[in-house]
């Protein structure tokens, strides 16, 4: 049994970058967070979504073919820092 990513974010573009910072929300205004990881670039394929390899988060692409599928059956793709 695979477990759901810990984080999904839906996104409109295959090519995506992750920091792994969380914005910090401050009144009507969001401020990103000290901590994360190094900027990632990553790029989602065929498949539809890429796990990033430092947070685990998952990029899914809107109307792709993970778009709407239960995100615990899909295993981890993990792309390489670019």
């Amino acid at each position: 049994m695979s477990i759901a990513p810990p984080e999904t974010s839906l996104v409109e573009t295959r090519r995506v970058q992750c920091d792994g910072a969380v914005s910090i929300r401050r009144g009507k205004n969001f401020t990103p967070a000290a901590l994360g990881h190094p900027r990632v670039f990553l790029e989602i394929d065929e498949h539809g979504y890429v796990d990033c390899g430092y947070c685990d988060k998952r990029f899914i692409l809107k109307g792709g073919p993970a778009d709407g599928a239960d995100q615990s059956t899909l295993p981890d793709i993990s792309a390489a820092a670019s």
